[in-house]
């Protein structure tokens, strides 16, 4: 499933498009996807302006001048990818409709945004702007990890007495929204803390030297474009490239990449999720 930086980089390609621009039509081919669309949804969104595309967690949400917000989540393998972009940015003709095309925007810019997803995990829900935060999908949601809720103070005392090993409590999107397993992986092998460490065990001084590691990782990520695993394209079809920078992501059995380690990385299963790890450089 893509992570927060996949996710980010698809809003920030789908922006110049998006942003400021309107909906001359949009199609809906199918009632569903993980759950219904919305009631009249092609109607609701037709000839809206998009005055706002930004991020919560997975989630794109894209304000509308009608008072509404557009919800997208890309599931397992949903794709948002643009043709015909005005901009120059794009050199994509308008490709022939496609089978898993669930949901297509036609922008009156001429750019068109085709969400295609094969699984049909993703999702799509329309919230009143004024109380979308309250949704049940978002209220939930903890700190953004590249906010400024998201700061030593916080973590310290969400890991507070926490039993769960350190991954798991990564992993709850009620302490920081949007992480998943890559990038806590990343984030705890560059922090030299084992994933099965009990999060309430770990010191204070560990625990607040996690937040800027975490921030560098998900960055470094945001800049390559993300992680192209599987399914997973950016908004102009390209592969993200972090998959190549993955210190122990996949990596079980190779080398470990800290200078001088002589360890191999381990994989082990924690609530049914890979995590790999160096047992060397991290205790």
């Amino acid at each position: 499933m893509p992570e927060l930086p996949e996710v980010e980089t698809v809003r920030r390609g789908l922006a110049p498009v998006m942003e400021g621009a309107v909906i001359a039509r949009a199609d809906v081919n199918r009632p569903d996807l993980r759950w219904p669309f919305p009631a009249r949804m092609p109607e609701r969104l037709t000839g809206a302006r998009v005055d706002r595309l930004r991020r919560r967690s997975k989630y794109i949400l894209a304000d509308l001048d009608t008072g509404e917000t557009l919800l997208i989540h890309l599931g397992m393998s949903g794709r948002m990818l643009i043709s015909g972009d005005p901009l120059g940015q794009f050199v994509h003709e308008h490709p022939a409709p496609e089978k898993h095309d669930h949901v297509v925007f036609h922008m009156e810019n001429g750019a068109r945004i085709t969400f295609n997803d094969p699984r049909r995990f993703g999702a799509m829900d329309l919230l009143d702007t004024a109380t979308a935060e309250a949704h049940k999908l978002l209220a939930v949601l903890g700190p953004e990890p590249l906010g400024n809720d998201f700061h030593e103070d916080h973590l310290i005392a969400a890991f507070k007495g926490k039993m769960t090993p350190v991954k798991s409590a990564l992993l709850d999107q009620r302490i920081v929204a949007g992480l998943g397993n890559i990038y806590v992986c990343e984030a705890l092998f560059r922090s030299g803390i084992s994933p099965t460490r009990k999060a309430g065990r770990i010191a204070a001084q560990r625990v607040a030297a996690l937040v800027p590691i975490v921030r560098d990782v998900l960055q470094d990520a945001i800049a390559a474009g993300g992680s192209s695993l599987k399914d997973f394209r950016q908004a102009d079809g390209e592969l993200g490239y972090f998959q190549h920078s993955f210190d122990v992501y996949g990596r079980e059995g190779q080398a470990c990449t800290t200078e001088g380690c002589a360890s191999h990385v381990a994989r082990i299963v924690q609530s049914g999720r890979s995590s790999f790890y160096c047992p060397t450089c991290q205790r």
